[in-house]
């Protein structure tokens, strides 16, 4: 199996594409200013036993993708870029699936994407599925918020979730 890597441009910065031959593997928004700094590279190399291999250009399509998301288009990524789910499994992924199904504008709480997952009384583990995502932005993790309805965190940047929530809102 081999992999690589691009970038794509995001209002948040430019996000790590890795991509393998079944497709988009992770993609990642960076907590530093440049993207290309090593430990974003290595701690994905670890995740996968197998270092990516620079391939400008691999991110085109899910640039223009971003794009048109981020101008406020409903696109449904997983209907455009496959999906790799190898670096997630059991539960994590259950969840993750079921939250792919959030349309845009839309939001749900973690118990009620429990629910639906097959798993009521899990809303922690579908927290951590959110958390643990390979896919940010393009799996709707942010879609998810507290049984209260406030926005909840984004990792460490419940910033971004509340952008992108108010983006799908207008």
């Amino acid at each position: 199996m081999t992999f690589r890597y691009d970038f794509a441009p995001t209002p948040f910065g430019d996000a790590l594409a890795v991509f393998s031959d079944e497709g988009i593997v992770r993609f990642d928004l960076s907590e530093s200013e440049d993207p290309r700094v090593p430990w974003l590279l290595e701690g994905v190399s670890r995740q996968l036993r197998s270092v990516p291999e620079p391939d400008p250009g691999a991110a085109d399509e899910l640039a223009h993708l971003l794009a048109d998301y981020f101008d406020g288009e409903h696109v449904r990524f997983e209907q455009h870029v496959r999906l790799d789910w190898r670096l997630v499994d059991g539960f994590a992924l259950t969840a993750l699936q079921t939250i792919c199904g959030i349309e845009w504008g839309e939001t749900m709480s973690y118990g009620e994407v429990a629910v639906l997952a097959g798993h009521p009384g899990a809303a922690r583990a579908v927290g951590t599925a959110c958390r643990i995502t390979p896919f940010s932005i393009i799996v709707p993790v942010h879609r998810v918020v507290r049984s209260d309805g406030s926005a909840g965190q984004y990792g460490a940047h419940p910033e971004r979730k509340r952008f992108l929530l108010d983006l799908e809102a207008s």
